[in-house]
């Protein structure tokens, strides 16, 4: 499928001034990215982006919430189970709980695999529910494993006064 829409992100402060980088996802790995690959964890309302960005419900740190306007394709749709089912996984593979433990362990999570093989198909990004402590079925994610200025990959992000370029 082809999205197209306005997403946003609640970044750690120290990741604003790079707001499409994907670095912190990099860096320390993630639910749908192994540590080493660059990933874009966005939200379809603010509200689940808060949620995502403290997602065991931790008290709240200081956070920037931005928006991004994002014209991607293809992107897989893991809302739709006859999809995911031709893709070989199943919803359990995408909660898959024990991710971070599993990452810690040296381990390759259900969730890191269904998002290499989705990859390696020739997806963009996967459109899929929040997982995050709060989070209802209508939470809606996207995350991006590709991304770039122009389609079918393009994120920008929405800055119109600059307010995100260091002083």
């Amino acid at each position: 499928m082809r999205f197209r829409g306005t997403v946003y992100r609640a970044h750690n402060p120290q990741w604003a001034w790079t707001p499409v980088s994907g670095e912190g996802a990099r860096r320390h790995g993630g639910r749908f990215n192994r540590r080493g690959v660059p990933t874009l964890y966005c939200s379809l309302s603010q509200i689940a982006a808060i949620r995502e960005a403290t997602p065991l419900g931790r008290p709240m740190q200081p956070l920037t919430l931005c928006a991004y306007d994002v014209d991607a394709d293809p992107v897989f749709d893991a809302r739709d189970p006859s999809q995911l089912r031709e893709s070989g996984f199943r919803e359990a593979d995408l909660a898959c709980p024990t991710w971070e433990a599993d990452m810690l362990d040296g381990r390759v999570a259900a969730s890191q695999r269904l998002a290499e093989s989705l990859v390696e198909a020739g997806y963009v990004g996967m459109l899929v529910r929040s997982f995050a402590v709060g989070a209802s079925e209508d939470d809606m994610n996207l995350v991006m494993w590709r991304w770039g200025d122009d389609h079918p990959t393009r994120v920008t992000v929405i800055d119109e006064q600059g307010r995100l370029t260091r002083p």
